[in-house]
């Protein structure tokens, strides 16, 4: 059962700033060896990796029992590249999620030289990501093969919804028996801003800037409700929803992926790169492209690209529009059979996982060896299911998800009931201590909300509902599509930002910046 709460906020009590003197320190040490094979990514910076230290921080699991069970946070830092004087202090950084690896963000160089001069860059891993006791339920592919056995998403089948609800059931049950359901009920977004802060008290910061994206928002708007005086400056690019179940999100997420999709399908079809004629007939001319992959699906990285697995690479360059063009090209070479197509399905593969054969064939043996030495399943999906079913309270029976996933797969026939139906582990979830609603974080100093029209995964209304929803908050629009746009080259939001984080100078009210 997953936890009901009384009342409509659910409001925490915002915590006293606590004595920075007696913060445990963290030992900080190069990542990585000077001599270490691979060390530096193919596209990364040798003296940016040099430069990355590495730390741990010891916290409650229960930040109710502070001397009882402890998990230790991963952390990341790159020192600030200026002199003593120009040193403003950390810059704390968040990727999103939930289950985003914050220590693998920073392998690459991020941000201006001015943000770099000035701050120490520091990411860590939150807990239950990753190096901080990163874990797996099981068998994820279990659950999504239920789905893909759908053969009307439109009208799912009695007995289609009996193994969609018995494969959740499973996993939600098999995570709480893995893991244990006292750690999953301490899971959940109130503490990693707890830990949060404790970050900020052992990096000696008597106030804490940050930036985060994505779910990195969730974490930065309850930091500044919960500590608003230890808040210096919050940037919250790609603002999520803080007030609904993970259902309602999703029908959300729907919506703003077909909305990209059809910016995507107007954007290469005026340009002639790619096989629609318009976002009018997309789906049908791209449901043929899928169709034709079931059929006779081609090899990619030594695995076979059927419908599925080709949205799936499509769902993920909706996120960069400047990785449209090379979807644009790979889409027009499925279309017509081209020789090309097999070399450009390579390349869009690569893009959109950032992974490449030589990595493909390391994951595929260490995933083998891990099964055959009785190890549990690889489960990317563990800590995203995890947070979200402890943050929200979700509908405990399956007829919900059924009338929700039916509804959007008629408008939304791509993208839509895999994001409702993933939300069904939910329903089963242990208990938790769920995030508050209705928090407006009004003794928080100015902080600044980022979001972008055509974004796909948090759309824009969720933005501006955050920017409304705290009292302090200004927003900040960029004109273009893709998922969170600060510290990405494009100077109208990067530079105000930049000052804002340098200065505590906001933006101007209503700035929105055009498409590159």
């Amino acid at each position: 059962m997953v936890l009901l709460v009384t009342g409509c906020t659910g409001f925490l009590p915002v915590q006293e700033p606590q004595d920075s003197g007696s913060a445990a320190a963290i030992d900080w040490r190069p990542c990585h060896a000077e001599d270490e094979e691979g060390a530096v990514p193919e596209d990364g910076d040798p003296e940016w990796t040099a430069a990355l230290e590495c730390g741990t921080l010891s916290v409650p699991l229960d930040h109710d029992d502070p001397d009882g069970e402890t998990i230790d946070i991963a952390l990341a830092r790159v020192p600030a590249s200026g002199g003593a004087g120009e040193r403003i202090g950390s810059l704390v950084l968040n990727p999103g999620g939930p289950g985003e690896s914050g220590v693998e963000m920073l392998a690459y160089p991020q941000f201006s030289d001015e943000i770099r001069d000035a701050f120490d860059l520091v990411a860590f891993d939150p807990r239950g990501v990753g190096d901080s006791g990163g874990f797996a339920c099981g068998n994820w592919d279990r659950f999504a093969e239920a789905q893909m056995r759908i053969q009307d998403p439109t009208a799912v089948t009695d007995i289609e919804l009996e193994r969609l609800e018995a494969s959740a059931r499973s996993y939600a049950e098999a995570c709480a028996e893995t893991v244990g359901a006292e750690f999953l009920a301490e899971i959940g977004t109130v503490n990693v801003v707890r830990d949060l802060d404790m970050v900020r008290e052992a990096l000696g910061d008597d106030a804490l800037s940050y930036v985060g994206y994505s779910y990195g928002t969730y974490i930065g708007a309850l930091y500044a409700e919960m500590y608003p005086a230890t808040t210096r400056a919050l940037v919250l690019d790609g603002a999520v929803e803080t007030e609904r179940p993970n259902l309602e999100v999703a029908e959300d997420q729907a919506a703003a992926f077909q909305e990209t999709w059809e910016l995507f399908a107007a954007d290469c079809a005026a340009a002639g790169t790619c096989p629609f004629s318009g976002p009018e007939a997309a789906d049908a001319e791209m449901t043929r492209i899928l169709d034709r992959l079931d059929a006779d699906p081609p090899t990619t990285r030594g695995m076979p690209v059927d419908g599925p697995a080709l949205l799936g690479m499509v769902g993920l360059a909706l996120y960069d529009e400047t990785s449209w063009p090379e979807l644009a090209r790979t889409l027009n070479a499925l279309a017509e059979g081209s020789d090309e197509s097999g070399e450009l399905l390579d390349a869009l593969y690569d893009t959109t996982y950032g992974i490449g054969e030589e990595e493909v064939a390391e994951e595929d043996a260490a995933e083998e060896a891990e099964e055959q030495e009785g190890g549990l399943y690889a489960d990317a999906e563990a800590a995203l299911t995890a947070i979200n079913c402890a943050d929200r309270v979700d509908p405990t029976d399956p007829q919900a998800y059924r009338e929700s996933a039916e509804a959007i797969a008629a408008d939304t026939p791509f993208f839509g009931p895999d994001l409702v139906w993933g939300q069904l582990p939910c329903a089963f979830w242990t208990d938790t201590e769920t995030a508050p609603t209705g928090f407006t974080a009004p003794d928080a100093p100015p902080l600044v909300v980022v979001g972008t029209v055509g974004d796909p995964a948090t759309p824009y209304g969720w933005a501006q509902e955050l920017a409304g929803q705290l009292e302090t908050a200004t927003l900040v629009t960029y004109e273009g599509s893709g998922h969170t746009v600060y510290g990405y080259g494009l100077p109208c939001v990067d530079d105000p930002i930049d000052t804002y984080l340098l200065t505590g100078e906001v933006p101007e009210p209503g700035l929105s910046c055009p498409a590159f």
